[in-house]
């Protein structure tokens, strides 16, 4: 089997549903974002040590097959496997677990005192731009609040995670300016 089709040569690739749009279009930019992502979870998770964490993060990577498929279908329902707000509310029961055994921090972190905080802060860092693109493409086309909800809290779980791990925290210290 060629993985190769040709049918994107010119610039169009087809959605779940068989629609032809630009590779630009910010529909394409939303779930390349989202892929982009499970590949950076792919990489945190070979490094990862602890093994709760780690199945985590791969139930996390599986549902974001489910993001990316529903961001790829304009006609939402051709597409099956939906983001629900339990999902969401797996999510915020694993952050208040991983919040719950870490001390308070008042101050910004510099991420990446370790290998596996560092790739799990990128990770973050993609989740939010995976955001922003579902949000400006929600101002175009109909997106579902609850997969708009599901990413924000998952770029808060992907904090916590990275947080729980880091080693050696450093803290970022703001000075008032003088006047």
């Amino acid at each position: 089997m060629k993985i190769y089709t040709k049918t994107g040569d010119k610039g169009q690739t087809s959605l779940y549903d068989n629609t032809r749009v630009d590779k630009d279009s910010i529909r394409v930019e939303s779930y390349g974002t989202i892929d982009e992502l499970t590949s950076i979870l792919g990489v945190a998770r070979s490094y990862i040590k602890d093994q709760e964490i780690r199945d985590i993060i791969y139930d996390v990577q599986r549902q974001l097959f489910d993001v990316a498929g529903e961001l790829a279908t304009k006609n939402r329902e051709k597409f099956p496997e939906k983001i629900k707000e339990e999902h969401i509310n797996q999510l915020e029961k694993i952050i208040d677990v991983y919040v719950g055994k870490m001390d308070s921090v008042n101050q910004f972190i510099i991420p990446g005192s370790n290998i596996e905080s560092a790739y799990l802060h990128v990770a973050r860092t993609v989740c939010r731009r995976a955001e922003r693109r579902i949000l400006t493409l929600s101002r175009q086309e109909e997106v579902s609040p609850i997969l708009i909800k599901y990413v924000n809290r998952l770029s808060d779980l992907i904090y916590a995670l990275g947080r729980f791990l880091e080693t050696d925290l450093a803290y970022v210290k703001f000075e008032k300016p003088s006047k």
